[in-house]
């Protein structure tokens, strides 16, 4: 039976593409996944971040930009604010809101009767830039989002565990995607920046403290690694004395590099010919740009928090997390933490399999058509069930 298509309405991102963000990145790849699915998509991005000459819908994807103040803490609740008005009145199928800060408005959507579908893409919360006041605001976003939502999607086992356990609520565990990219022969940007191939650690993330930049920083320095450097890509939304510290410890050494944000054939180059990608954090969901590490067939490290585990690297590539004398340690084992050429491919293959985001699309459009038609209802009681198996 031919179905008509759904018009699901977007919210809860600053916009893409090539705009840094885990959950940036996560709808530049889910979304057009979701129009070959048959949804008729328009994605409600803020100002600051997407001029009106940005602005260039793609097939299937309508952007619709509003405007939002540039600060920190106010900017993801007073345009998910304006966009839950807009979605009132444009009265799409599924309101699809991303992040728990932004989920706090959904008692309102559901006041306007709007169906509405939440991502919990990870507890904010805990991370290190938000003070009490913030973090009650995003506790209070999990609790509205989780309990009020007609449907819920976690990124991950850690994020399902702590909704059921806290809200007693079912989720569909679907996780974050990667597409399976060309490894690039060029080095115009590594090139730019000094790097050699094959002789760079690279940590690709936005400067904020949870990403543990200082501790990265402080392992390479105790690692001494003749003739290697380290590359940190990315920047931070809104500079702080968090990227001023990271920005001044870089500046000590002639063997660390900050590129700022690259994307595309930059960025492709850098991940390319990395010898070693290193993730440290203290926080994350599901990390996509761990994710794309693996995709290229880097070695990579990573801290020992739960959602870092769930990509299952082999416990040999974690290290305690804040331990800097472990981390160097890490670093002074690259050789032997090398990939062959087949291990490389073997891994690149295996991950495009676990993370293909056209399962991904296709679980999530089953979430809209049972959100959309009222299948389950809202208040379910935990049942923790894997979409992607």
């Amino acid at each position: 039976m031919h179905r008509r298509k759904l018009k699901i309405m977007v919210l809860g991102l600053r916009g893409f593409p090539g705009i840094q963000g885990g959950v940036e990145t996560h709808a530049e790849n889910l979304y057009p996944v979701l129009v070959e699915q048959g949804c008729d998509v328009e994605v409600v991005v803020r100002s600051p971040y997407m001029s009106p000459a940005d602005i260039k819908d793609l097939p299937g994807i309508r952007f619709t930009r509003l405007w939002s103040p540039h600060a920190k803490g106010l900017e993801a609740i007073v345009h998910t604010f304006l966009g839950v008005l807009y979605a009132a009145v444009r009265r799409p199928d599924i309101l699809h809101i991303h992040a728990i800060g932004p989920a706090i408005l959904t008692p309102l959507a559901r006041v306007f009767g709007l169906r509405v579908v939440v991502t919990h893409h990870g507890p904010d919360y805990d991370r290190e830039k938000w003070g009490g006041f913030a973090s009650s605001v995003l506790r209070a976003g999990e609790r509205f989002g989780m309990r009020w939502s007609n449907r819920r999607i976690v990124i991950s086992k850690v994020i399902q565990d702590l909704v059921a356990n806290k809200h007693d609520r079912d989720c569909d565990l679907i996780p974050n995607g990667v597409v399976l990219p060309e490894l690039a022969d060029g080095v115009e940007t590594l090139a730019k920046f000094g790097l050699s191939p094959g002789r760079y650690v690279l940590l690709v993330s936005r400067l904020v403290a949870e990403k543990r930049h200082l501790d990265l920083i402080a392992a390479f320095e105790q690692a001494r690694l003749e003739g290697w450097k380290l590359a940190l890509v990315g920047w931070a939304d809104h500079r702080d004395a968090y990227v001023d510290s990271v920005l001044a410890a870089a500046e000590k050494n002639a063997d660390i590099v900050c590129t700022g944000i690259q994307t595309g054939g930059d960025l492709a180059q850098l991940y390319s010919h990395a010898g070693l990608f290193v993730l440290p954090s203290s926080h994350e969901g599901l990390p996509i740009a761990l994710l794309e590490a693996l995709s290229y067939g880097l070695s990579v490290v990573a801290s020992d928090i739960p959602a870092n585990l769930e990509t299952e690297i082999g416990h040999e590539r974690y290290f305690s997390l804040g331990d800097v004398s472990a981390l160097a340690a890490k670093l002074r084992d690259v050789e032997s933490l090398a990939l062959d050429p087949q291990a490389r491919q073997a891994q690149r293959r295996d991950v495009a399999a676990k993370y293909d985001w056209k399962k991904i699309g296709a679980s999530t459009h089953a979430v809209y058509l049972e959100a959309s038609e009222g299948a389950r209802a809202a208040s379910q009681p935990a049942d923790p069930q894997s979409r992607l198996g």
